[in-house]
């Protein structure tokens, strides 16, 4: 009887050690993944104080591309994510730029990524936008160059894109004429002259991309614009500058002493 006595208390204090250890085994899992959101919390926190104190010229491209993507992923680390981004396309104006098709070939990219990056690029052209409507196109030459670069210059087709201006050089519109392969679009000297008298323009500003990234204008570049020129003239419009725009710069026309 006493044995019977001493094995059922023996049997009764394992059952209560195996409870205890379950309740401390579930009482440590609970403080690791507690501790996961709190370490990546505070790598933002550190992450968005160098941002605010230093701007973007503190963070290098990953860091300012992971600022974005936290908006995306809630509690995520986004370092190895933004790390493999730039890897693939170079630059952080490469990976906003990117296509769709080809971001989502990346592993974790999908449609709210891509269209945060969308956002991103939206929000950067008409902030480059309005700051040339704002003032004389002239008079703000370097507004302009940026906002055309912002526009095409990772395009992966030609596009070729007239900015309108008034008596005062102020832009009117910004259209684009016309998108073309790789390396050509079609340009109609006709077009181009009679969407200018629509628009009561007295000047123009042609603009097109180079994808292959070299804005060296070709001998086509020349000519065509030559015969825009000519055409434009007698009817009161003047043709400012031709700017050809890719990965690796600008090229203008007029400052080459092309026309």
């Amino acid at each position: 009887m006493a044995d019977f006595e001493k094995n059922k208390a023996q049997k009764a204090q394992a059952r209560q050690s195996a409870a205890d250890s379950r309740e401390t085994g579930s009482s440590e899992q609970a403080s690791f993944f507690e501790a996961g959101p709190a370490t990546h919390s505070g790598h933002r926190q550190r992450l968005r104080k160098r941002f605010l104190l230093g701007g973007p010229e503190a963070l290098p491209d990953y860091e300012l591309l992971e600022l974005v993507l936290f908006r995306v992923f809630a509690r995520k680390d986004t370092k190895d994510l933004a790390k493999r981004l730039i890897a693939r396309f170079g630059s952080f104006a490469e990976v906003i730029n990117a296509p769709a098709q080809r971001l989502k070939e990346v592993k974790d990219v999908g449609d709210a990524v891509v269209i945060e990056f969308k956002i991103v690029r939206a929000s950067a052209l008409r902030l480059a936008k309005s700051e040339i409507m704002e003032r004389p196109a002239l008079a703000s030459w370097r507004q302009v160059l940026e906002y055309v670069r912002a526009a095409q210059a990772y395009e992966q087709r030609e596009l070729f894109r007239i900015l309108f201006l008034d008596k005062k050089n102020r832009l009117i519109a910004d259209e684009v004429q016309g998108e073309g392969t790789v390396d050509h679009t079609p340009v109609y000297v006709r077009e181009v002259v009679k969407r200018a008298l629509e628009l009561s323009a007295t000047a123009i500003i042609l603009v097109h991309n180079h994808p292959s990234g070299d804005p060296s204008p070709s001998r086509a570049d020349i000519d065509m614009t030559k015969l825009i020129i000519e055409a434009a003239k007698p009817l009161g419009i003047a043709v400012h500058d031709h700017i050809i725009v890719g990965r690796e710069g600008h090229a203008s026309l007029k400052s080459l002493r092309l026309i």
